[in-house]
């Protein structure tokens, strides 16, 4: 009975995880989803949680005094935390990371970008960043599915010695 429990509570957590997703960004849906079909259905319980939506510092102040573009870098689309203190955020740019609203290519944004990546770094956070138009072809799925496997092997989550 707990058993069956426990499995309708994960089950649903994984649900509502999917769901904090924003509806505009099918890659992260890929990138979330990707994450489970990449290990072997009975592992997964024992495998650190991927996270989606996290915000790294919420200061309802800085939004009141800065307006909130002070924000714009401090949400990650996803935390892993891993054993041993390790931190590793994953970031899915779209072109608004890179690009004006018109589509021009921005500088400014992209600097914008490479600081906030710098300071999660300083942080002691891993940042490793994927291009939405990467993911958005046909082998996206497995390109995701072979980082998380290799990951989970570079910090010893799984076996190395196992086929990917």
């Amino acid at each position: 009975m707990q058993s069956l429990e426990a499995g309708k509570g994960k089950n649903l957590l994984y649900r509502r995880l999917l769901a904090s997703l924003p509806d505009t960004s099918p890659v992260q849906e890929l990138a979330f989803t990707s994450f489970y079909k990449a290990f072997p259905k009975a592992d997964v319980p024992k495998l650190p949680a991927l996270l989606p939506e996290v915000w790294f510092h919420w200061d309802p102040q800085t939004v009141s005094q800065r307006g909130k573009a002070a924000l714009l870098r401090s949400r990650m689309d996803f935390l892993l935390l891993l054993p041993a203190g390790k931190r590793v955020v994953i970031e899915i740019d779209g072109q608004h990371h890179y690009a004006t609203d018109d589509g021009r290519a921005s500088p400014k944004r992209y600097s914008e970008m490479m600081s906030a990546d710098r300071a999660l770094r300083l942080a002691g956070y891993e940042v490793f960043r994927f291009g939405g138009h990467e993911l958005a072809q046909p082998n996206g799925e497995v390109i995701l599915m072979q980082f998380y496997q290799s990951l989970f092997k570079k910090y010893a989550i799984i076996d190395s010695s196992a086929p990917e």
